[in-house]
């Protein structure tokens, strides 16, 4: 079978490597792709959002099966396209993609159907005095959220009211987020671990794949602001099986079942962040596809055919498949541009991915070729990921910050501290 991985991320490179694995595969293309991706598939130069071209490529490569990474095409109705045209696309439709591009009516939905959440309201762009005469009557800190598509970056949080009214204002005259933060969803600051849980379903049945965490915040210690995530680790201990258990029964179970009898039958990647508080598990948001950069550590540890899970989920066949994971750990840590998450310069030379590559795996998310050198073409451009296979979270931890030592360009940063909460 000739499979087509949409994206040109570390999510996808991951995808690609962990597709390559399975025995039913003839043919990996991807679109667009990056240089790493390009060592192991067929890298074609479409848009993830150039829908057309990407149904004309399928027909063209007989690809029998497309895998959607980035949220943009879910959000575009990329996989009604497709079945409209009689073709397998791994992921949700335009309408049940709503629960990632719409926080609003995420945190409606998760209401209607009694979801554990954190308080909140929803304000439109003409209500910013009744946003503000909100902000009045509420505890700080608070969490101010683009209600629309902000590529991970859209979730601010104020520690006082000076800083929310502000954060508000440039949110709703669209000069942060664009018309993603026209409507902003304002909810109270959750106390507590945060863990990363990827479900995939058919529409009614599911499996679960280990639990990640993921680190946002992109300096140590969970300071500085918001990025698409600096690293991740898995297993994420934090989440128990019993633990696991009330999370399936109280969030995963009641968010498959609403989204079916709402007439928005959810099928692919189901994305849970999880707040773990002193009350239980509460939704932090909803993802319509897999995470980034908890990609990285979750598909390492994952012994189940990813064909096969990615099939099924699209034939309705979910009840059919085991899932086996085994006793390792991965541990990832991301080597970003000079100024990221704000502004970076790109176009700059990278050296020593060989040497870290003999000790970690390594996963593209912004690089590029250019006459025989590797260079930067993003603002996180390489993902490193390193393997314990006795589950030994510490050695992986050693071993990745090794590899990731023998990696430069110029202005790269990192986190030093991925998984620490995890082995002290």
């Amino acid at each position: 079978m000739n499979i087509l991985v949409i994206g040109s991320g570390g999510r996808e490179h991951a995808l690609v490597w962990k597709i390559r694995q399975s025995p039913q595969v003839k043919k990996v293309f991807c679109a667009p792709g990056n240089a790493g991706i390009a060592s192991i598939a067929e890298c074609m130069p479409i848009k993830p959002t150039d829908i057309e071209a990407l149904l004309n490529l399928v027909v063209e490569k007989a690809v029998g099966l497309t895998v959607v990474g980035p949220e943009q095409p879910l959000a575009e109705g990329i996989v009604d396209r497709f079945q409209v045209n009689g073709h397998y696309a791994f992921g949700p439709t335009k309408e049940a993609a709503q629960l990632e591009w719409s926080k609003g009516f995420a945190k409606e939905f998760m209401k209607r159907h009694g979801i554990p959440t954190a308080h909140y309201e929803v304000f439109e762009a003409g209500q910013k005095h009744e946003a503000k005469e909100y902000l009045k009557s509420i505890k700080f800190p608070c969490v101010l959220k683009a209600d629309g598509l902000a590529a991970g970056k859209g979730v601010v949080i104020c520690r006082q009211m000076k800083e929310a009214a502000q954060t508000l204002d440039m949110m709703l005259d669209g000069s942060s987020f664009g018309e993603a933060g026209r409507s902003v969803v304002i909810e109270e600051f959750m106390e507590g671990v945060e863990a990363s849980i990827f479900v995939l379903t058919d529409g009614q049945h599911y499996v679960t794949l280990p639990p990640a965490q993921d680190h946002k915040r992109v300096f140590d210690n969970d300071e500085g602001k918001n990025t698409g995530g600096m690293g991740a680790y898995a297993p994420a201990p934090v989440v128990t099986s019993e633990l696991s258990r009330t999370i399936q029964n109280r969030i995963v179970e009641p968010t498959i079942h609403g989204m079916r009898e709402e007439g928005k039958r959810y099928t692919g990647c189901l994305y849970v962040g999880i707040m773990v508080t002193s009350s239980g598990p509460k939704v932090v948001e909803y993802n319509c596809r897999f995470g980034d950069p908890e990609t990285q550590v979750v598909l390492p540890i994952l012994d189940t055919d990813l064909v096969d899970l990615l099939l099924k989920t699209c034939t309705g066949e979910l009840d059919t498949q085991n899932l086996v994971s085994s006793d390792r750990a991965a541990v990832c840590v991301v080597a970003a541009s000079g100024g990221y998450p704000d502004r970076f310069e790109t176009g700059k030379r990278i050296t020593g991915v060989a040497e870290a590559e003999a000790l970690s795996q390594i996963f593209h998310s912004g690089t590029r070729l250019q006459h025989g050198q590797l260079l930067t073409d993003g603002g996180r451009v390489l993902g490193v990921t390193a393997i314990d296979q006795n589950g030994n979270l510490k050695e992986a931890v050693s071993k990745v910050y090794e590899a990731i030592s023998r990696i430069q360009f110029d202005g790269m940063h990192y986190r030093r501290d991925i998984a620490r909460r995890a082995i002290h």
